[in-house]
Parts: C-alpha cells; sequence; structure tokens
C-alpha cells in the first residue's frame, strides 16, 4: 500500500510540473519562441555535421568493406587497419567533392551560355512562340484566345527598373547588400563548422558510440536502453538504405533521360539529363523540378520538341515509378507507395526540401514501428488471422 501511494504521489507532482511548465510556455510565448530560435542557431552547425558525417558515411562504408576485402595477409592488414578510417573519409569528401564540381561545370556554364542566347534573342522567340501558337490555332476545330505575346514590354532596362524599385521598398542598397553577406557568411561558416564537427564524428564514430551506450545503461533501464538502441539500429538502417537508393535511382534515371534525349535528338541533353538526375533525389516530385528547367530551355529552341520532351518525362517518370523506385528504394524502406507520396506532401509542405528529403526516412521509421506494435498487440489478444481477413 505504501508503495502504491509513493506512485500516486509522483503520479501527481509530475502532472503538476506538466501544468506549471505549459502554463509559463503560454504565459511566455514569445520570449519562448525567441530562446528557441536562438537555441537553434546555437546547435545549427551540429546539426549540419551530422548530416554530413551521415552522407560521407554511407560512402566510408562501402570504400572500408572493399580495402578489407581486397586486403588478405595479416601484415598488410594491420596497415590498413591503422590508416582505412582517415583514407576512407578521404575518398569519400572526394567523391562528394568531385561530383558537386562535376555538377558545376556541367550547369553552370551551360545555364549562363543559355542566358546570354536568351538575353540576344528574347524578341525574336516571343515572335516564333506567337506564329507557332496561330498556327496552331488554325489547326485545331475551335477557336484559341487571340495571343497578346507582342504587346508585352519585356527588356533588359524594364527588368532593371523593377529590381532598382524592388531595392528601394526592401530598402538601400547598402543595407540590402550587406544583410546579403552576413547572411552567406553565417551559412559558411556554419557549413565550415559542421564540416570540421562532421570529421571528429566520423574519425571516432565507434568510440562516440560506445560512449553513448554507457551513458545510457548508466541512467536508464535496460529494457529502455535495449528498445532506443533497437530503434536507432532500424532508423540508421532505413536512412542508410534510403540514402544509398535515392542516390543510385538518380544515376538511373539521369543515364536513362540521357539516352532517351540523344535518341530523340532533344537539345542541351547532358546538362538537363543531369539536374533531372541531381533533382530525383527528392522523392516523387523531384524530377519534375529538373523538367520543369529542361522545358524551358528546349522551348528557346523549339516549342514543339519541349511539348515531346514533356511526354517523353512523363513516359519515364512512369517507367521510374513502376519499375525502378520501388526495386531501388522501396524495398530498402518498407513504405508503401501512398505514404511515400503522403510522406512527400506533407514534408514539403512543412519544411520545403529538407521535409521532403527527411519526410520519407522518418515516416518508413514510423511506419514499421507502427506496424510493429500493431502485430504485437494482435497477437497478444488472438486476433492476427482475423485482422488479416
Amino acid at each position: 500500500m505504501q508503495v502504491y501511494d509513493k506512485r500516486n504521489f509522483k503520479t501527481i507532482v509530475l502532472i503538476a510540473a506538466i501544468i506549471l511548465l505549459m502554463y509559463a510556455v503560454i504565459s511566455y510565448l514569445p520570449d519562448v519562441l525567441l530562446g528557441l530560435a536562438y537555441l537553434f542557431r546555437l546547435i545549427t552547425p551540429f546539426i549540419i555535421g551530422l548530416a554530413i558525417a551521415f552522407i560521407l558515411n554511407v560512402f566510408m562504408n562501402v570504400i572500408e568493406k572493399l580495402m578489407k576485402k581486397a586486403v588478405k595477409d595479416e601484415e598488410n592488414s594491420k596497415f590498413v587497419k591503422k590508416f582505412m578510417r582517415p583514407l576512407s573519409l578521404f575518398l569519400s569528401i572526394g567523391i562528394v567533392i568531385g561530383a558537386l564540381l562535376i555538377l558545376m561545370f556541367l550547369i553552370v556554364p551551360e545555364f549562363k551560355r543559355t542566358g546570354e542566347m536568351i538575353a540576344e534573342s528574347f524578341p525574336s522567340y516571343l515572335k516564333n512562340l506567337e506564329a507557332w501558337y496561330d498556327s496552331l490555332s488554325k489547326r485545331l476545330p475551335f477557336d484559341l484566345p487571340k495571343s497578346e505575346l507582342s504587346t508585352l514590354d519585356i527588356s533588359w532596362e524594364r527588368f532593371n527598373e523593377l529590381f532598382s524599385g524592388f531595392i528601394k521598398r526592401r530598402g538601400s542598397i547598402f543595407s540590402a547588400t550587406l544583410g546579403i553577406t552576413t547572411s552567406i557568411f553565417n551559412v559558411i561558416l556554419n557549413v565550415a563548422l559542421g564540416f570540421v564537427f562532421a570529421m571528429y564524428v566520423l574519425l571516432q564514430k565507434e568510440k562516440l558510440a560506445n560512449q553513448m551506450r554507457k551513458l545510457l545503461y548508466a541512467f536508464l533501464s535496460i529494457e529502455k536502453v535495449d528498445r532506443i538502441l533497437s530503434v536507432s539500429i532500424l532508423s540508421h538502417r532505413i536512412f542508410t538504405g534510403f540514402v544509398t537508393g535515392q542516390l543510385l535511382e538518380g544515376v538511373i534515371l539521369g543515364s536513362l533521360c540521357f539516352l532517351g534525349m540523344l535518341a530523340l535528338s532533344f537539345p542541351y541533353a547532358t546538362v538537363i539529363s543531369v539536374l533531372v538526375g541531381f533533382t530525383a533525389l527528392i522523392p516523387v516530385f523531384g524530377a519534375f523540378f529538373g523538367t520543369a528547367v529542361g522545358v524551358f530551355l528546349i522551348l528557346m529552341v523549339d516549342p514543339m520538341q519541349a511539348l515531346w520532351f514533356i511526354v517523353f518525362i512523363l513516359v519515364l517518370q512512369q517507367i521510374d515509378g513502376n519499375f525502378i523506385y520501388p526495386r531501388v528504394v522501396g524495398h530498402s524502406i518498407g513504405l508503401p507507395g501512398i505514404w511515400v507520396l503522403a510522406a512527400v506532401t506533407l514534408g514539403g509542405s512543412s519544411f520545403g526540401i529538407l521535409g521532403m528529403l527527411l519526410g520519407v526516412p522518418l515516416a518508413s521509421v514510423f511506419y514499421t514501428l507502427l506496424k510493429e506494435a500493431v502485430n504485437r498487440r494482435l497477437a497478444r489478444k488472438n486476433l492476427t488471422d482475423r485482422a488479416e481477413r
């Protein structure tokens, strides 16, 4: 009876503390939000560092496995074990930076050249587009609205006037430039600090994991720690499979897009294919971002080809959605297609591109945990067969 009363007392104290905490948060909500924003700014470099470490760790694991297989004799094995971690980390960084540089060298010059071409020939593009629109309207059995592209006042002088007005509304040029410079500096500083933090994490990941395990066992019960470790292993497996699958899927989709564009004689095959493959890292909707840019580039050359390019991408997306994505990514995350769409939609609307990237693996973790809990409860009630009817 005394134990029961003690438990009741602890429960009452806990409820009272939660009520007081909620009252304090509601009463001082603006200050709480400012404090949370300040705390988030402080830990931003560490969050970035963990994200960098996670991505690099995917490549490090593969490189380390290959190095272990390549070395068989004991003498060389000791040498490799000593330098395996720094070497695999260096190679992983080189792979990621090399891929980003290739992407920049392929896309940036092409966009620069395209921008210069548009600046020189935009009026003629409008005339060609209007002529194509008029010829299309004559072929159709119904009347299309009259084109008014020729009446548009589009010039670089007009663009400069609009941009200058925007700067004046936002404040002086000096203050606007200072704000942009400060933001860029903060981003660079956070990424640099995050990169250094990621290096320390990756070089000592086993030691850090062991320290965290000791900390958990010291302050929590064995059952709780085992559950936390089980969820952590599940999350790591799903996130690793998702990142690996998305990278592989992006390469496959970009390659298929490049081969298809070459076969169909579409312009800008290289830059559009790289862009489609890169944006395919965002599940479901990613490739459409690259498609929109590709449509715009091809539209400047031939509007009819732009329409055929849209048809080509739609067919490619069907192939990817029905055959490539389920086999490359779907098995690694174990999430049905409808929940993938829901996770991307909700994540994107809440947290933008970052939400799209993290929404699918997070939803997969919750889905797996919920599925296990439901199966345990059904088995406990002897309702498994009845529920599966």
